[in-house]
């Protein structure tokens, strides 16, 4: 064995010399056997039972490295005399083994390099809705260090504008079922991922959440969310509250009004704002998701949590009281927004509060990402009213692809998006708090500490607009097209019947 451990020492001290001229990965490589090593092995031995010659073991040595590259879950071999038990392995077929012997000579320099992949290259095409200010910015985080750590790869961001997802979503289900896919998708936590088949077109990550340890690092409530069909489907980057009611604090004090935490006092907050000629309410229509968000937020506040979460298992009823008492504060809500808020985005609704255009908006914490790239920071925020205790959650992960172009590069992707560094990075840009729960909040700012300190005591519920809390047929026909008629009707009778309607087709008979 010290002859052994002295040709991997010379090795070594060849590779340190010749950099990046190592090979790249070889993605047809497949293993003929998967080992995880145990004690006493080592490679000499696992090669004279696999292959009948103990100095096969470079066969085994190249294969693990190779496959290191497009999974991390192999492991990288440094030094063949200091395996660790539980390492995983690839002992390739004979023939591959053969193949690569054949021409192989330890002492050249050039030979040993093939034994290491070199760092990744090509592509990695990231396929998103984050086009806006603070949601941009974050993304951006993300691409610089995946970047720095690949230069060689060419990243493309292939966003798609329209808030939630609006037109993201069927543009994406389009290509997929047309064969045609990106490496890495944003997607919502949550039931989301029933909308792209789970198992066909797109894969379980569950292989990036053991390799990086990510059930020990997320929280419970979050990781039941991300479990759908007992696997995982997307790696999460961080979590957002739905149920925000943002101000413009000089407007509230122009007004001589303060914070409401009633809908009775924000109603009355909301006269004196019209009577001193200042627009109440700032609210957008335009991405097709603000009107279902703002109504989950004025019924999650209309009762307990634990009834409104019954409301998406069959648990509570639809033809509640509470629902109506809901949708008449919605209606009212509505009477003090700005007439053209089908014409404005979300972000264009919050552009409002920045401007001084309008006082208050209800809306995701994303708006606090807008609020910081815009350097924006006489703003103030608030549950919306009746919900002081509840969060209605929801989170974006990134999912895997069946047909990825480069698979190995969107692990590499996955990997760096449940990491610490990347998530600190990207949620203090995106107004979001991080999936994991050791971030360092220091440098966030005052409403993201906030918020992360709600998310440890508050009651969680799953946001229905966000993928959270029902299936997407439910969350975007039924539920969704009731609230877009009422808008218009002001109609509650008819508004509550169909949403008794959209719950019984979903499977909850009323």
């Amino acid at each position: 064995m010290k002859k052994f451990v002295y040709v991997l020492l010379v090795a070594a001290l060849m590779l340190a010399s010749i950099g990046t001229a190592a090979a790249a990965p070889n993605s047809a490589i497949t293993c003929d056997q998967t080992v995880t090593v145990t004690a006493g092995d080592w490679l000499s031995k696992l090669a004279e039972k696999a292959f009948g010659t103990v100095t096969s073991y470079w066969a085994i040595m190249w294969a693990t490295n190779q496959k290191n590259a497009e999974d991390s879950s192999y492991a990288k071999i440094t030094n063949a005399d200091a395996l660790e038990v539980g390492q995983k392995l690839c002992i390739p077929s004979k023939a591959d083994a053969e193949a690569f012997l054949k021409d192989f000579n330890p002492t050249r320099a050039s030979d040993l390099a093939k034994l290491f992949a070199s760092g990744a290259k090509g592509q990695l095409i990231v396929a998103s809705w984050w086009t806006n200010g603070g949601e941009f910015a974050g993304l951006n985080q993300m691409f610089e260090q995946f970047k720095k750590a690949n230069p060689d790869v060419e990243i493309v961001n292939a966003a798609v504008a329209g808030g939630a997802g609006t037109n993201f979503k069927g543009q994406l289900l389009s290509q997929l079922l047309g064969g045609v896919a990106p490496d890495t998708f944003q997607l919502h936590a949550g039931w989301e991922a029933d909308t792209y088949n789970p198992g066909v077109l797109i894969v379980p990550v569950d292989e990036v959440y053991k390799r990086n340890n990510l059930e020990a690092v997320f929280p419970p409530t979050l990781l039941a969310m991300l479990k759908f069909k007992d696997h995982y489907w997307g790696v999460p980057v961080n979590i957002h509250r739905s149920n925000v009611l943002w101000y413009n604090k000089a407007l509230l004090d122009k007004a001589g009004v303060t914070p409401p935490t009633t809908w009775d006092e924000f109603f009355a907050a909301a006269d004196k704002l019209k009577a001193a000629g200042i627009a109440p309410v700032a609210l957008g229509g335009k991405d097709g998701f603000e009107l279902q968000h703002t109504f989950e937020d004025i019924l999650a506040g209309s009762m307990t949590a634990e009834e409104y979460a019954g409301l998406w298992t069959g648990k509570t009823s639809w033809k509640s009281p509470k629902v109506t008492q809901a949708l008449e504060t919605f209606k009212k809500y509505l009477s003090y927004a700005n007439a053209d808020h089908d014409a404005l985005t979300w972000a264009a609704a919050t552009q409002l509060l920045i401007d001084g255009k309008a006082a208050m908006n209800i809306m995701g914490d994303w708006a606090n990402g807008q609020f910081v790239a815009a350097n924006f920071t006489d703003y103030g925020w608030a549950p919306v009213p009746g919900t002081k205790g509840i969060f209605v959650a929801l989170s974006d992960s990134f999912a895997l692809p069946a047909k990825a172009p480069s698979p190995a590069n969107a692990n590499l992707w996955l990997d760096l998006a449940g990491s610490k560094a990347a998530q600190e990075a990207f949620n203090a840009q995106k107004g979001s708090i991080c999936a994991r729960t050791d971030c360092d909040y220091s440098a966030f700012n005052a409403y993201l500490q906030s918020a992360a300190k709600d998310w440890t005591v508050d009651a969680i519920v799953p946001s229905v607009t966000h993928g959270a809390a029902a299936t997407p047929s439910w969350a975007t026909k039924g539920y969704a097209d009731a609230i877009v008629l009422f808008a218009t009707t002001g109609d509650v009778a008819a508004a509550q019947a169909a949403l008794v309607q959209a719950a019984a087709d979903a499977g909850f008979p009323q």
